[in-house]
């Protein structure tokens, strides 16, 4: 997987977050991730396709995206409801718009598909594509979320 396509959206996770909860993300140390566990309790996955084929996938804490939704929203959320997931659901469809605008200002043009929305225990990251995705940890004053990207060679 080309290192290239990791950073648009990290920048676009900090910007959107910034931009649409008012929540500072600090990016944590990157790994390989081989397994398909999810780092949180409610994880949003869009396919992606185009010059090249893959997926994101941005999995949240219950503390962290109860904490962006009520900034979202103004109003007290604590548990991962509908409204919840669909919030989900938008954040990963904004990160990965404004990562691939940044992807193609670099000449790489890709299309996303509708992003799916998982949660509860025992749920599964499912990539579009086999292969192990690199994951990046942020912090937020609300609680952790890690973003996965997952991109053919």
């Amino acid at each position: 997987m080309n290192v290239d396509f990791i950073n648009p959206f990290l920048l676009a996770a900090v910007s959107v977050l910034q931009t649409m909860t008012f929540t500072e993300a600090t990016p944590q140390k990157p790994y390989l991730k081989t397994r398909r566990d999810p780092a949180g309790d409610v994880t949003g996955v869009i396919a992606i396709s185009g010059q090249t084929q893959g997926s994101l996938a941005i999995t949240f804490s219950r503390s962290c995206i109860c904490h962006l939704v009520a900034s979202m929203f103004g109003e007290a959320v604590e548990t991962i409801n509908q409204e919840v997931k669909d919030a989900v659901g938008e954040l990963t469809n904004m990160i990965s718009g404004d990562a691939r605008r940044q992807l193609a200002e670099r000449g790489l043009s890709l299309q996303a598909g509708i992003p799916q929305v998982f949660s509860g225990p025992g749920h599964k990251v499912e990539h579009a594509i086999y292969g192990p995705a690199i994951a990046v940890p942020f912090q937020t004053p609300g609680g952790d979320f890690t973003i996965e990207v997952c991109f053919s060679s």
